[in-house]
Order: structure tokens, then sequence, then C-alpha cells
């Protein structure tokens, strides 16, 4: 078949001649490889017609190496493990205490649909999800580390620390 400009496609192409074209020059080409296999054996020169490997530019000689000089060698002191210095491990929490941590309280949740967002104005209520009186959650970035109760200090808001969340809990919710 053909194509609408008159061009062959590739279905219409003769594969076999093109496989047994490329089945001879495997064939040439193993027989090739033989024939220098058995002229290395016999030490018999290139035949006529055959061409010599090629070869780069001419190579200097190479350099002779010269020989390191002799250096004396000691054994390295290790100090021993028992003998630690307390002070060291301060120093390496004193590192650690200088991480600065995001801390929030959150007073409860609530969904609304888009058209409820664009309708707020001020004085609006959000109800959330929270009855009155019930523990915030205090999160540490964006983790959940504790609960409490809303207080009023110095005319700030603040929360006092009722429930601190357990150990595996908080393993629970890094997942």
């Amino acid at each position: 078949m053909s194509d609408s400009d008159g061009k062959s496609t590739v279905d219409d192409l003769d594969w076999s001649d093109v496989q047994a074209e490329l089945n001879e020059s495997i064939e040439m080409a193993e027989e090739k490889r033989a024939a220098a296999k058995d002229d290395d054996k016999t030490g018999t020169k290139e035949k006529e017609g055959d061409v010599p490997p090629k070869q780069g530019p001419p190579q200097p000689p190479p350099k002779p190496v010269k020989a390191a000089p002799k250096r004396e060698v000691s054994p390295v002191q290790f100090d021993e493990l028992g003998n630690r210095d307390e002070s060291k491990g301060a120093l390496d929490l004193d590192f650690i205490l200088e991480i600065p941590l995001k801390v929030s309280a959150e007073l409860g949740r609530s969904r609304m649909l888009v058209s409820e967002l664009l309708s707020l104005g001020t004085g609006s209520v959000i109800e959330l999800d929270k009855a009155a009186g019930e523990p915030v959650d205090v999160f540490v970035n964006n983790r959940l580390i504790a609960r409490g109760e809303v207080v009023v200090t110095n005319e700030k808001f603040g929360v006092r620390l009722t429930d601190v969340v357990s150990h595996t809990e908080r393993i629970n919710n890094l997942k």
C-alpha cells in the first residue's frame, strides 16, 4: 500500500531482503574474526585487502616513577570511652534549646461554603465545633501536644495546660 501522496509505507517494505543482508554481514564479520585468530596463532602477516588497524599518533615513553620518600608512621592514640566530659552533652542540648517552634491554641473548628464565607462581615458569628468551657487544643508546629483552658492574664489571653498528650499519642500524631 502507499500513502495518498504516492510514497510507500513502512508496512509495504520487503523486510526479508534486509534480514538476509544483515545475516550475511554477521557471517562475514564472524569469518574475519576467525581468520584473524588463526593468523595470530600461526604468526602470518596481514592478507592482501585487509585493512591494518588504525593507530593514533605515537605516544611518548612513560615517565619513570619516582620512589616516594619514606615517612615515619606512629600509632594512633584514642581516648577511652569512659573518660568523656559530661559538660559536652550539655553543649549539644543547648544547641537544640535554641530551635524556634510555632505554638498555637485552637478554640475549635468550623466548615462553611464559599458563599457563606463571602457573606461574612463585621459582627458575624462563626459557630465552632466545641462547646463553651471545653478544653482548647495546644499545638507545637501543627502537632497536638496538650489541652488546656483559656485564661486572661495582664489583659491578654493565655492557656493554662490541664492535660499533656502522652508520649505514645504524640508519636501517633506524627504519622
